[in-house]
């Protein structure tokens, strides 16, 4: 009997104690499909609250969940813990989840699907496109997100509704294989720009829900990553 596959799933966090135990449950409750089991990667960015204290406990009382936890001795950014948790990632594939409640892991399965019956390399998110909820926030940052994909696309070759979006499946030995270098949000376009020149690779959309967080809420980017991403799909895009 052929061994069951791993989803390696990579939560970058900072300052996220009031909610990464509960995002962890949601994580823990998903049954996947295709008999894929859970590889949890936990990457603390140096939090200044009980980040790393609310991840021991929830370790310590879920003995039987495939967690591993590392923490930076310093903030870097959300792109450099995502560097580590893709380097320190074994599972056949990977998908990476906020430690925030805008996106729910029930959707896993519908990103792994394309992959699964073997028509997609890499699976994204789209907040922007089917018929799942979605909370409405902010205009410009929609409109700066809508931008961003755009002028993504036509440095990169594609039609992606939503460039910017948390949840980006991969196969992980594809991905293992950039070098990736932005250490804060310019991860995104850099990511989409590095991948979309594997040759022959297979890019898909799938649209998902998305339970956004304010500002006061704890939400993190800012108008500065803004610019920096737009610097990221020049540099990286041509």
């Amino acid at each position: 009997m052929k061994p069951a596959s791993t989803l390696s799933i990579v939560v970058p966090a900072f300052n996220e104690a009031a909610t990464i135990h509960r995002i962890l449950d949601r994580v823990k409750a998903v049954e996947l499909i295709g008999n894929l089991q859970k590889e949890i990667l936990i990457i603390n960015d140096c939090s200044t609250d009980d980040t790393e204290g609310a991840i021991d406990r929830y370790v310590r009382q879920n003995p039987d969940l495939n967690i591993r936890y590392h923490r930076h001795p310093q903030n870097l950014g959300k792109g450099a813990a995502l560097h580590t948790g893709i380097r320190l990632a074994t599972g056949e594939y990977l998908i990476i989840q906020d430690a925030d409640l805008e996106y729910d892991p029930r959707e896993y399965n519908e990103l792994l699907q394309p992959i699964l019956d073997g028509f997609a390399d890499v699976v994204y998110g789209s907040r922007f496109q089917g018929s799942k909820p979605h909370r409405i926030l902010f205009f410009w940052h929609t409109l700066g997100n809508k931008f961003l994909t755009t002028l993504s696309n036509a440095f990169n070759n594609l039609n992606l509704t939503d460039m910017e979006t948390c949840y980006k499946l991969f196969r992980t030995r594809q991905l293992q294989s950039l070098v990736l270098r932005e250490q804060r949000f310019g991860f995104e376009p850099e990511v989409t720009a590095k991948i979309s020149r594997i040759p022959g690779i297979r890019i898909y959309e799938v649209g998902i829900s998305y339970y956004g967080r304010t500002y006061q809420e704890g939400k993190k980017i800012g108008w500065r990553d803004g610019f920096r991403a737009i610097y990221c799909i020049l540099k990286y895009g041509m």
